[in-house]
């Protein structure tokens, strides 16, 4: 089954509540407190890891940060921008990872016409449009597929999309070096400097 918006998903206006890192008080005033502030804020955009591509999300990896289900973008994570078909190294990967017990769902932004095709490639199950930076695709995800929050790792190469989809959601993220960014949309290219200028700052 390959589950989608169009299939008994509901779009529901939703509220996110923000984790304790962001409940601190910060009171107007005083360089500390702006700077803790700051800082807070700064950890929404940074994820758990980071990493050159998919191929090296390694199964002993995996089994370090106790991930046992991964939520995968398409575009420029997997595949280049423009591609139609996955390429035989993340085809390979994919397959290693789904021997081991792996559980996979993609989760992409892009229209069900186009990602299903990919999808039933590679036999995932695939949510689409996912609607990130909101959480709703990673909540879907994980409640049709019946993974565990706390083992689910959300993978992709956009900041302001999949770290921040993955934030809201709570969960494990994992952000990949992009392929070819330079097919990217427009709209998606002007934010790569500003993920650069966000990722300087991490700790």
């Amino acid at each position: 089954m390959f589950p989608n918006r169009a299939t008994g998903f509901t779009r529901t206006r939703q509220s996110v509540a923000f984790d304790g890192n962001t409940r601190h008080s910060v009171q107007c005033g005083g360089g500390r407190q702006k700077y803790r502030q700051t800082y807070y804020m700064m950890n929404w955009f940074q994820p758990n890891l980071i990493l050159g591509s998919v191929q090296d999300i390694t199964l002993e990896l995996l089994q370090k940060h106790g991930l046992r289900s991964l939520l995968l973008d398409v575009d420029c994570t997997l595949k280049r921008y423009r591609a139609t078909e996955i390429p035989p190294e993340s085809m390979r990967w994919i397959e290693t990872l789904k021997n081991a017990g792996i559980g996979f769902c993609i989760l992409s932004n892009g229209l069900e016409h186009r990602i299903r095709p990919i999808a039933e490639q590679i036999g995932i199950p695939f949510v689409a449009p996912a609607m990130k930076p909101s959480s709703f695709g990673c909540r879907t995800a994980i409640k049709t597929m019946g993974f565990d929050p706390k083992s689910t790792a959300m993978v992709g190469d956009q900041v302001f999309a999949d770290i921040l989809a993955g934030k809201f959601a709570k969960i494990f993220t994992i952000l990949v070096t992009p392929i070819h960014p330079e097919e990217e949309r427009w709209y998606t290219r002007i934010k790569r400097p500003l993920e650069k200028w966000v990722l300087s700052k991490r700790r």
